[in-house]
């Protein structure tokens, strides 16, 4: 099925591009979450002439999620835990949890975004990926801190 795009996607192209894909993609994810439409020839003639308002609309996407980056990797959390002996964690400290640190920050990060591998199982101080769009990606100092009783 060939679909125009209306908001860029990692590994399939840039918004206002015309692309091919499998119908169930398409059907099932892109259109109803309004990514892309039907490329019919309607649309694309609509495409041509929207296509300048398109590109501006990614382009100030793309300068908003840098400027976001780079507030956010001056960001240091820091993140309290309970501790046994020899400094071990009850638990782990999880996209969850360093989203909403975040949030007390006053910034509006999805925990899904959080690029964390596993769990951070350690005490110290450990640089946490965010992946803001397709292209920008911005990286958070964590600091996990034993628990004061």
């Amino acid at each position: 099925m060939e679909i125009i795009l209306q908001e860029s996607v990692n590994k399939l192209g840039k918004a206002g591009d015309v692309v091919k894909v499998a119908n169930g993609y398409a059907r099932n994810y892109l259109l109803p979450k309004g990514i892309a439409i039907v490329a019919d020839r309607k649309n694309v003639s609509k495409l041509e002439r929207q296509r300048e308002r398109i590109l501006a609309k990614a382009a100030k996407l793309l300068k908003d999620n840098e400027a976001l980056a780079a507030q956010l990797s001056q960001l240091t959390l820091v993140i309290p835990v309970r501790v046994g002996e020899e400094n071990k964690l009850y638990g782990s400290v999880t996209s969850l949890d360093i989203s909403d640190a975040i949030k007390q920050k006053g910034y509006d990060i999805d925990r899904r975004k959080i690029l964390l591998d596993e769990p951070i199982k350690t005490l110290g101080v450990h640089q946490v990926p965010i992946k803001l769009g397709s292209t920008v990606t911005a990286t958070i100092s964590v600091e996990v801190v034993p628990q004061s009783a």
